[in-house]
C-alpha cells in the first residue's frame, strides 16, 4: 500500500500542473488587444445635427441702384452688393465692364445667357436680355477666389441657410416676383441649342425671410429690404432654375 501512495500523488500533481504550465506558456490577450480585435471591422458613424434655422432673419445690406448707368444691369449690380457686403471694394460699372458678353442676335442665333450677358446692358435703345448664374459665379470667383458657393438647383432652404449664416444671396427671379404664365416665355435657338427665355427676368439680392415674405434689395429701387410673398417668390425663383450665388 505504501508503494501505491506516491504514484497517486504524482498523478494528481501532474493533473494540477498541466493547466498551470499551458497557461504560463500561452500568450495573454491584453484588454487593448481585445478591444482592437473586436472593433477592427467596426465603423463609427458620427451624426452632425443640422443647425436650426431661425423663423425670420433680416440682413442690413447697403443698396446699389443700377440706374442710370445700367438700365439692364440688375445682375452685376446685385453682385456688386453681394461682394461689397463680403468686404470686397468693387463697383457695378467695373463688373459690367468685366462680365463676358455675347451678341443679342448674330448669324441666325440668339445669344445664350449661360455664356455671357446677352446684348446691351447700357441702353434700352439696343436689344438686350441678361445673364445667368454660371457667368456670375466665374466673375464673383475672381474677387473671392475659392469662396463662391453656387446654390443653383438646390431647395430654397439652402438660401435660408446662407441668410442664417449672415450672408445675402444673389438670385434670378421673375420681375413680377410671381409665377410667369406660358405666354410670357419664348424659345430661342442658340449655338448651344434651344433654350426657353422670358423678358420678365430680373436679379435681386435676397436679404431675409419670415413666415410670409422674402426680403431683398432690388437694384431698381433705393429702398432696402423690399418684400414679396414667400410662396410666390420661391415659385418664381424656381421657374428660372433656382439660380443662386453666395459665399
Amino acid at each position: 500500500m505504501k508503494n501505491q501512495q506516491p504514484k497517486k500523488i504524482s498523478l494528481l500533481s501532474l493533473l494540477l500542473f498541466l493547466p498551470i504550465y499551458y497557461a504560463s506558456t500561452s500568450p495573454i490577450e491584453t484588454s487593448a488587444e481585445y478591444t482592437a480585435a473586436v472593433h477592427v471591422d467596426r465603423t463609427v458613424v458620427v451624426y452632425q445635427k443640422e443647425p436650426i434655422m431661425k423663423e425670420s432673419i433680416l440682413l442690413t445690406v447697403p443698396v446699389l441702384q443700377q440706374f442710370p448707368e445700367l438700365p439692364r444691369g440688375c445682375e452685376v449690380t446685385s453682385l456688386a452688393m453681394l461682394l461689397n457686403f463680403a468686404g470686397v471694394s468693387v463697383d457695378k460699372l467695373t463688373l459690367a465692364d468685366e462680365i463676358p458678353k455675347v451678341p443679342y442676335f448674330s448669324d441666325g442665333y440668339f445669344g445664350n445667357p449661360h455664356q455671357g450677358f446677352v446684348g446691351n446692358m447700357y441702353t434700352y435703345n439696343q436689344p438686350g436680355l441678361g445673364v445667368y448664374h454660371e457667368v456670375i459665379e466665374d466673375l464673383a470667383d475672381k474677387y473671392l477666389p475659392s469662396q463662391i458657393d453656387n446654390l443653383t438647383g438646390d431647395h430654397f432652404s439652402s438660401v435660408q441657410k446662407k441668410l442664417n449664416a449672415g450672408k445675402p444671396v444673389w438670385v434670378i427671379v421673375g420681375s413680377t416676383f410671381a409665377f410667369l404664365p406660358e405666354e410670357q416665355w419664348e424659345t430661342w435657338n442658340t449655338k448651344e441649342g434651344e433654350i426657353n427665355i422670358t423678358r420678365r427676368m430680373h436679379s435681386v439680392l435676397v436679404t431675409g425671410y419670415d413666415e410670409n415674405n422674402v426680403y431683398f434689395n432690388d437694384p431698381f429701387f433705393p429702398d432696402q429690404n423690399k418684400s414679396a410673398n414667400f410662396q410666390d417668390f420661391v415659385i418664381s425663383w424656381t421657374q428660372f432654375g433656382s439660380q443662386a450665388i453666395s459665399y
